[in-house]
């Protein structure tokens, strides 16, 4: 190949990698942004109150308190999962 011919070359090569670097990076952060709007955890007003609740007993009574919301919340979630899985039985009936 002559020099010509091979700096051509690689300036379209370069030129092509800068363009897919700059295409696949806006995709990227296009997906990130979505992902991160979408994992965003929504604090309710009871997480609040509950927070506050913790805060406002004495330092030793703060892990029974997280303790005891925590297995609230496993058996709130167990009840709607026993829910849903009946009215899925009943649907299949």
């Amino acid at each position: 190949m002559q020099r010509k011919h091979l700096i051509v070359f690689t300036l379209a090569t370069v030129l092509m990698l800068l363009g897919f670097n700059i295409i696949n990076n806006y995709f990227h952060e296009k997906n990130r942004a979505a992902l991160v709007n979408n994992d965003t955890p929504v604090m309710t007003k009871s997480d609040n109150e509950m927070n506050n609740n913790r805060a406002e007993q004495p330092l030793g009574e703060q892990p029974k308190a997280i303790i005891d919301n925590v297995t609230a919340d496993i058996k709130q979630a167990q009840q709607a999962e026993q829910q849903r899985l009946e009215q899925m039985q009943e649907s299949v009936q």
